[in-house]
């Protein structure tokens, strides 16, 4: 039905959450559709007994409905029926080109068809950064999957456009080897040679040339060959906004990102994308409703929870909040002291507190690579005890802890030499060498080494603009502020403060008024004006 140009289709992963549940009006109006279809489908041995109906959700009519008996391997052949019956009761135009595509079988082979569903339910799950799920392990899973697929039926065009996506969130993540993207790029020449005017072909190598390559001008033109014949794909729509955020092109970003959410209202990777320009932009009315849906969505996900909860820190420099969704936490789930999420945001709060012994407490159960909240570095337990014991005076245990800290980032730079940016805000393991070369200056700003810290960050700093990512060049012109606050210079400091809270990003109000990070400033004019010029109007 999505190939339908004249449908709007809400995507499968935003209407499975309605299975079983009947009220149609509530469903309509939390998915502003006007038209449902819902049926049920019962398999005995090789034969399908299956029953659609197609109901208008304003008044409840059931505007067609039939009843099938098939033999299981008519499966594609009656969701083809199906489509075409809903574009007519519906008075959608279908063009020759659509009919084909609705009446096209993805594949011959039922088994390897499975194998894709589960795949692109992993690959999903992958993508959703608020929960307990081991990326690596999951997509791992789905690229075994999906070439168990392509094994099965070697013509499974949609397998190897999901095989590649695999391939890349991978590279993106763990595996930032040329090998990687070898693997990705094979499998959309495979869809390629299979289909190489099809729009899904299209995607995948835009989304390819965007996550492998940061190639926004060739990404772009694959993308636009892509929605002439996907115009109701929400991954397009996602991946346009993403680009357009790469590019700092805001307006056409949140557009783009608000129209995914809209085809797909229940997809927490888009609503998280959408969270994240708006807090970009500090536009916290819209940062705040969009936060409101990913909470009603996923009520047990603490990070959705606790995000929600700080917005006012940002905005305001209200701890309140956040505070007494912490404490909520902590005294409500068992185990969740123990959860290096909420560890760290404790740990944040901490020092917003300067209460330096809950911080200390709290830094022991970091995990070894850690974003405690937006606007600070990515950095494990070791850094953080060095920071704790730097405010406290305690130069002998902060020295001893930014040597540790040193050792591990020494063995990320050996183990990430190639990468070069810092691709997503909570991402772990795979920060660019760019931004570890900014944080190994900030490790040697607390060693005391003032030359190499300052001399690192500037080379990070020259490093930047060429990654062409937008988080890269932001995140290094932080710690290079910070870099110049622990070596004394001020008005350094002071200058990149000035610049980059000039421009959207992860700085906030809150974090200038609240982290000791910016105490040395504090009182100065300048710095003052700075705070003054982020704060709530």
């Amino acid at each position: 039905l999505a190939k339908i140009g004249d449908l709007k289709v809400i995507s499968r992963t935003s209407v499975m959450d309605y299975r079983g549940k009947r009220n149609l009006r509530q469903i309509g109006n939390d998915l502003r559709v006007s038209h449902v279809l819902e049926g049920s489908v019962r398999r005995v041995g090789t034969h399908l007994h299956l029953n659609a109906q197609l109901i208008d959700t304003r008044t409840d009519t059931h505007i067609w409905a039939e009843e099938y008996d098939r033999d299981l391997n008519d499966l594609f052949a009656i969701q083809a029926e199906i489509a075409k019956k809903v574009a007519q009761h519906l008075h959608a135009k279908l063009s020759a080109s659509e009919k084909a595509s609705v009446e096209e079988k993805p594949t011959q082979d039922l088994a390897a068809y499975d194998f894709y569903v589960r795949a692109v339910s992993l690959i999903y799950n992958a993508q959703v950064s608020l929960g307990p799920v081991d990326v690596p392990a999951t997509l791992s899973e789905a690229v075994e999957l999906l070439n168990k697929a392509v094994s099965r039926d070697p013509n499974f065009f949609l397998a190897y456009c999901q095989l590649a996506l695999a391939h890349d969130l991978i590279h993106t993540g763990t595996d930032s080897t040329p090998a990687r993207l070898a693997l990705a790029k094979s499998a959309i020449d495979s869809a390629f040679r299979l289909k190489p005017d099809s729009g899904e072909a299209h995607l995948a190598l835009a989304s390819h040339l965007y996550l492998g390559y940061t190639d926004y001008d060739r990404a772009r033109a694959e993308l636009a060959l892509a929605q002439q014949s996907l115009p109701n794909n929400p991954q397009a729509y996602d991946l346009a906004g993403s680009l357009d955020r790469s590019q700092r092109r805001w307006v056409d970003a949140t557009y783009n990102m608000e129209r995914a959410c809209e085809l797909d209202p229940r997809n927490l990777p888009y609503l998280i994308d959408l969270a994240s320009a708006y807090h970009w932009l500090r536009d916290y009315d819209q940062f705040t409703k969009i936060m409101d849906r990913i909470v009603a969505l996923h009520p047990d996900r603490r990070p959705g929870r606790i995000f929600r909860a700080s917005i006012e820190v940002y905005r305001r420099a209200d701890t309140a909040p956040w505070r007494a969704e912490i404490e909520r936490i902590l005294t409500n789930e068992p185990g969740s002291e123990q959860d290096p999420f909420v560890a760290g945001q404790s740990y944040t709060l901490a020092l917003y507190d300067r209460d330096w012994d809950a911080a200390g407490r709290a830094a022991a159960l970091l995990s070894q690579k850690d974003s405690l909240a937006w606007s600070f570095p990515h950095f494990g337990r070791d850094f953080w005890m060095g920071v704790v014991a730097r405010l406290q005076g305690d130069e002998t245990s902060a020295r001893a802890a930014f040597m540790r800290a040193r050792a591990q980032q020494e063995e990320e730079i050996r183990v990430h030499p190639d990468s070069t940016g810092l691709r997503y805000s909570t991402m772990a393991a795979a920060t660019g060498s760019t931004a570890l070369l900014s944080e190994l200056g900030l490790i040697d700003a607390g060693l005391g080494r003032k030359e190499e810290a300052l001399n690192e960050g500037r080379r990070a700093m020259e490093l930047a603009p060429s990654v062409k990512d937008e988080f890269t060049e932001p995140y290094v012109k932080m710690c290079f502020a910070i870099i110049c606050i622990w070596t004394g210079e001020r008005e350094l400091a002071l200058g990149q403060l000035e610049a980059f809270t000039k421009t959207p990003g992860e700085h906030t109000y809150g974090n200038l008024r609240l982290s000791p990070m910016w105490d040395p400033l504090r009182g100065d004019p300048r710095f003052e004006k700075i705070v003054a010029s982020l704060a709530p109007k």
